[in-house]
């Protein structure tokens, strides 16, 4: 009866220390998957936090593009304005934006002229180019430049009417693998950036690299310029 009795102490001791251990190494698993919700949360919140970059008063961040003939560039009643110039008028950005991994929301409208209102200039990598609503007569749309062709002749090439007064929404989203363009909601390019060469037009719109808005022979106003990172 004492040999069983001693056994039985015996085994209950080894299964006291088994669950121990299991216990012990189960709690720091537990603490590892809360701290990666937590990054994972992280990660989301900073990919849906837009930055403001125009305060609706001021100029601040922003500097007036010294396009020869550009028309005056001035705030009024809350929007970034665009005089009609000789032939190019714009504003550049001052301060530093990011050059993959993120997406530009600008609102903006035509007031009055007979060409693009915005062509919008932001990096791609290391290199730039113009996303431009409006363009050679008032209906194109299209990324410049791509392999060395602009907006007319290349495979983002679209046509829209603009109507004078009324504001468009424009969401430009760049990666290491795409650029891609809506207006108002509809995509407008989706260019695979894998063997393309991209640049900017040669010529004045280049005084907008890094990041720039410009309108040629028309009046136009921008009320809301945003930008927010996405994660990698």
């Amino acid at each position: 009866m004492m040999k069983s009795r001693v056994s039985f102490t015996w085994v209950n001791a080894v299964c006291a220390v088994v669950c121990l251990l299991a216990c012990s190494c189960a709690t720091p698993v537990k603490e590892t998957a809360k701290e990666s919700t937590k990054e994972t949360a992280k990660e989301t919140a900073k990919e849906t936090e837009w930055q403001t970059h125009f305060d609706g008063k001021t100029l601040k961040g922003w500097k007036p593009a010294e396009f020869p003939g550009g028309g005056a560039v001035e705030v009024v009643d809350g929007t970034l304005k665009l005089g009609m110039g000789e032939s190019l008028s714009g504003v550049t950005y001052t301060n530093k934006v990011p050059s993959t991994n993120y997406e530009i929301e600008v609102e903006g409208k035509k007031i009055q002229g007979s060409d693009f209102f915005c062509a919008l200039t932001f990096p791609v990598g290391t290199n730039h180019c113009s996303f431009v609503m409006g363009g050679w007569g008032g209906a194109v749309v299209g990324i410049s430049s791509i392999d060395l062709m602009d907006a007319s002749e290349n495979e983002t090439t679209k046509y829209m009417k603009f109507d004078k007064e009324k504001w468009y929404k424009i969401r430009v989203k760049v990666t290491p693998k795409k650029i891609e363009t809506w207006i108002d909601g509809e995509k407008m390019a989706d260019v695979e950036l894998e063997g393309k060469s991209i640049s900017m037009r040669a010529g004045d719109i280049e005084q907008n690299v890094p990041f720039g808005i410009a309108s040629y022979q028309t009046e136009s106003a921008f009320r809301s310029v945003k930008i927010r990172e996405l994660g990698k």
